[in-house]
């Protein structure tokens, strides 16, 4: 069955993770997606650990369907080179600094006037415009100054940053989303546009209740922790084997819980009585409840709670997840065959749809670096002699036959 963006071509001229997450759903989508990358190292994240048999853990973990080239982009002929690869994609992605790629002669306007269906896609850590345009793209700098972290962590502890690179991730997921709109709309007007996000964009763009409670009511929230910010009982509570996450949400839930904890006498504790009495006494209401919980364990609590309604589960480690029934009866975790690592299991793409594609998006394995480099080459019409002068004058890289094993 043809993936929904087959037939559509991506230049992936961007590193690290925004850029190479987005680009990396687009091939898991069915798009060409080649990828080109800075002689002599490559992409950064290549050089950063921990490594599996010594290709970048990271580097596999965002850059899969694609094929994979090496050029020098200081070269006048090189990035005249990525300038025709441009020009013959539908869709250019790029996460330089605003500015970067006008200096090189591959900003939209100069693009479009050649190709007016082009699409460019830019990623940037504090957006095109404003006193910190210049500002790097890192992920824990733009969670601090889109305000995530302010939310995250405990009145204790203070201010922390969330577990993965959500603002990297965020960035790349809104890309996806610009990219298939100026898709659809381009098959309305024959036109292509320049698609843009920012790290600090698609962070606030997920504050949600937080960010209305400013707009609304000049509520600054401060971290809650694990408790939810205004609904009390909701949170994470101790068990005989550790940590439960308990959410009875409603009224009736509240009355439900009480009553498999074998405490109704706390739904006519004045403390206790609505929602606003518990939130302003969630500490010794989170006693109460816990004097009962730490008498079984967290999944046999977490089964009595599902059975009886009540939304629960327990806080899994990472070996507790890609080890759960549920995780592998959905086929979450997918393989792949990679040139040096053997078989490479990934998450798969997230989606599933009634017009299901072969079980799996994974067609590609992380590409070594230049591994692709001359299939690319001859694929774009450059004659043997052309791409061997170019790998001899060193303004393409080509990985050798030992790198990348049968």
């Amino acid at each position: 069955m043809t993936l929904p963006l087959a037939g559509l071509k991506v230049l992936d001229l961007t590193r690290a993770l925004s850029g190479p997450f987005s680009t990396m759903i687009l091939g898991d989508l069915g798009a060409e997606v080649i990828k080109v990358e800075p002689t002599p190292d490559g992409d950064m994240v290549r050089q950063w650990g921990p490594f599996d048999e010594d290709v970048s853990v990271y580097y596999l973990s965002a850059n899969r369907n694609k094929k994979g080239m090496g050029v020098d982009f200081r070269q006048p002929e090189g990035l005249a080179l990525v300038r025709r690869l441009a020009l013959e994609s539908d869709i250019v992605v790029e996460n330089f600094k605003p500015g970067t790629m006008d200096k090189m002669g591959l900003g939209y306007a100069a693009l479009s006037a050649e190709r007016p269906e082009i699409i460019l896609a830019s990623i940037s850590g504090f957006g095109s415009k404003g006193p910190a345009r210049e500002w790097a793209g890192f992920d824990q700098i733009a969670q601090g100054y889109a305000g995530f972290m302010s939310l995250t962590g405990t009145p204790e502890a203070g201010p922390m940053r969330v577990g993965t690179a959500v603002g990297d991730l965020t960035a790349g997921l809104w890309t996806v989303i610009g990219i298939v709109s100026a898709v659809v709309e381009r098959q309305r007007t024959g036109r292509g546009q320049h698609v843009e996000t920012s790290l600090l964009a698609g962070l606030m763009a997920l504050l949600s209740v937080q960010g209305q409670r400013y707009l609304s009511l000049a509520d600054v929230p401060e971290p809650c922790g694990n408790v939810h910010p205004v609904i009390a009982p909701y949170g994470t509570f101790d068990t005989a084997d550790g940590p439960l996450n308990l959410a009875p949400a409603t009224q009736q839930m509240w009355v439900r819980l009480c009553e498999i904890l074998g405490v109704p006498q706390l739904t006519r504790d004045a403390r206790f009585l609505t929602n606003a009495e518990r939130m302003r006494h969630r500490h010794a209401l989170k006693d109460e409840l816990e004097t009962r919980l730490k008498q079984r364990t967290r999944m046999e609590w977490t089964r009595e709670m599902i059975d009886n309604g009540i939304p629960a589960g327990p806080i899994n480690t990472l070996e507790d997840v890609f080890n759960d029934p549920q995780v592998q009866a959905c086929g979450l975790v997918k393989s792949v065959e990679h040139p040096q690592v053997g078989t490479l299991r990934q998450v798969d793409l997230p989606i599933s749809t009634s017009a299901a594609w072969d079980g799996t998006s994974m067609r590609l394995p992380p590409p070594v670096f230049g591994q692709h480099t001359q299939e690319i080459l001859a694929g774009h019409g450059l004659d043997a002699a052309t791409i061997a002068r170019l790998l001899a004058a060193g303004v393409v890289h080509q990985a050798e036959l030992t790198e990348v094993q049968a």
